[in-house]
């Protein structure tokens, strides 16, 4: 259509699928990270997000779950706040290397058991 003579199209491209945890698979990753970082720390029911992430394909062909480790404190680089991921003003807090590792390796020990 037009409107004050001007008109518009648009085409969708699908890119990205949905990213879905399976229910078995994100409760195995909570309790991991219960255990090492404290149940008050694990948020079970983060509310939807609307970007794109490539691991759904991965989730498309497999189950899984995909986490959020955090990134802990803002650090002192960025006063005014943190950035999110793929922003250039971004400061990964080395500090939570730690907690990263410690879960993963809580994890794999948790599903070997």
């Amino acid at each position: 259509g037009s409107t004050m003579g001007v008109s518009a199209s648009l085409t969708v491209t699908p890119s990205y699928p949905a990213t879905i945890n399976t229910k078995k698979h994100a409760e195995k990753c909570a309790e991991a990270a219960s255990m090492v970082a404290g149940k008050h720390n694990v948020i079970r029911d983060m509310p939807p997000s609307m970007g794109s992430e490539d691991f759904s394909f991965i989730l498309n062909a497999s189950e899984g779950a995909y986490i959020w480790i955090g990134n802990g404190a803002v650090p002192k680089s960025q006063p005014k706040g943190g950035c999110m991921l793929h922003n250039a003003q971004y400061d990964f807090n080395d500090d939570v290397m730690t907690l990263g590792v410690s879960y993963w390796a809580q994890l794999v020990f948790n599903i070997l058991k």
